[in-house]
């Protein structure tokens, strides 16, 4: 199926605002749970967009935005190194998609299937979204992420964080056409409604807030701590592009791992998620949900995309847009957080399952249960400068188990050798 290429001018821009409002709620949710700036990460979203079609040579109908999977290790390393530091171990972990981009390049995707074959990356993903679990449940109660405060009465922040759940299941369920598309949203206007009712809102940064204002850009500290933090939890996320790449070449009819190139794509991505660290912005990953627009749509133009970053950059200039968005009570966000940090847990054990990963096999039941309970169970390893922890711990762990307990050489990870 051939991408349209001659659409009207004024249907690229509606189709990229509709793109933009697609990704909009996970887009800045993931910045808000981590103390990040909102508008930052629409301004580096939009950047990061523009990058990658400019190293796909505008190919490819993606857009880029925050990162789910960094929501843990950016939470302990801001705390422990502070936010520059954990910046300067995004731009780091850019430079891992790079590093793949280019063994791609030379030995190609036999290399990844080797390194990092379901049975390492599914109990990652696995760890990222139940080793956040806490942080869901305790925001949905009212308190901080970390549980340390209560930040809204039990009782009304349960009153606002259920209906808000509720509201993005049904509308995942039963939405129909674009409308199912954002779920996110559907729950974040429920419950910023039911926030007002119970008075928990607090306007005063909104109305201090100028309406034009430059995003609040942050410039990166280059620390080993947080770089080694950071780094080993952008492997999870480089099979999530490769996924996405392979999910929206199937909707558009086109091979882009061929044309423009895996190496190509990952090295878009990797510029991207660097240029967000250099900024003060969130690490950024391609979005399934824009994904699933795009079929919806059937617009397979890339140029909608362009647009769809250009909205988010314009955006990103609005002051009191930004301080509306860190205005959301945290039980807003805790209510969907239960079923968004769920999903990634599930895409991990949907992994396992598509890939008939055999857990009566010895290697694979190692492999999987050590980085389990290294990733969700916290374990440390070393301190100060080089430390370990958590999803960088379980990751490397995973690798390490892979490459040296016997049995490797014969796995092929079929998924990717199917679709080339």
């Amino acid at each position: 199926m051939e991408p349209v290429v001659h659409d009207p001018l004024w249907r690229q821009v509606i189709s990229g605002a509709q793109m933009l409002f697609v990704a909009f709620g996970a887009l800045v949710l993931m910045p808000l749970i981590t103390g990040m700036d909102p508008n930052v990460a629409l301004f580096t979203a939009g950047l990061g967009t523009l990058l990658f079609q400019l190293v796909t040579r505008r190919q490819v109908p993606v857009f880029l935005a925050s990162s789910f999977a960094f929501i843990s290790p950016i939470i302990v390393a801001k705390g422990e190194f502070g936010l520059p530091a954990v910046l300067g171990g995004v731009v780091a972990a850019g430079f891992v998609y790079t590093f793949l981009g280019m063994a791609v390049k030379l030995k190609g995707t036999g290399f990844i299937d080797r390194l990092l074959p379901p049975v390492v990356i599914a109990p990652v993903i696995i760890s990222i979204g139940l080793g956040l679990s806490p942080v869901a449940a305790n925001m949905a109660m009212g308190k901080a992420g970390d549980g340390s405060a209560q930040l809204v009465p039990y009782g009304t922040a349960m009153l606002i964080s259920m209906p808000a759940l509720l509201t993005t299941l049904l509308v995942a369920v039963y939405g129909k056409g674009i409308f199912r598309l954002v779920p996110i949203l559907a729950g974040v206007a429920m419950g910023y409604g039911l926030a007002f009712v119970f008075d928990v809102v607090d306007t005063t940064g909104m109305a201090a807030a100028p309406w034009l204002a430059v995003p609040a850009f942050v410039a990166p500290e280059f620390h080993w701590g947080a770089i080694l933090f950071m780094v080993p939890v952008a492997l999870a996320p480089a099979i999530e592009h490769i996924g996405g790449v392979i999910a929206v070449g199937g909707v558009t009819g086109k091979n882009y791992l061929k044309q423009p190139g895996l190496h190509r794509t990952l090295l878009g991505d990797g510029l991207a998620t660097s240029s967000a660290g250099l900024l003060g912005g969130p690490p950024n990953t391609t979005y399934a949900e824009v994904t699933g627009a795009v079929m919806l749509t059937k617009n397979y133009n890339p140029k909608i995309m362009t647009w769809a970053a250009v909205f988010a950059i314009v955006l990103a200039f609005i002051g009191k847009f930004g301080a509306g968005l860190q205005s959301i009570p945290v039980p807003v966000m805790g209510g969907i957080l239960c079923l968004l940090f769920g999903s990634i847990a599930v895409v991990g054990l949907n992994t396992l399952i598509r890939h008939q990963v055999d857990m009566s096999e010895s290697r694979n039941l190692v492999i999987v249960s050590v980085t389990l309970v290294f990733g969700i169970g916290g374990l440390s390893v070393g301190n100060g400068e080089i430390g370990l922890q958590g999803i960088s711990l379980c990751g490397i762990v995973a690798i390490a188990l892979n490459l040296l307990l016997p049995g490797n050489s014969h796995w092929k990870n079929r998924e990717l050798h199917e679709e080339e």
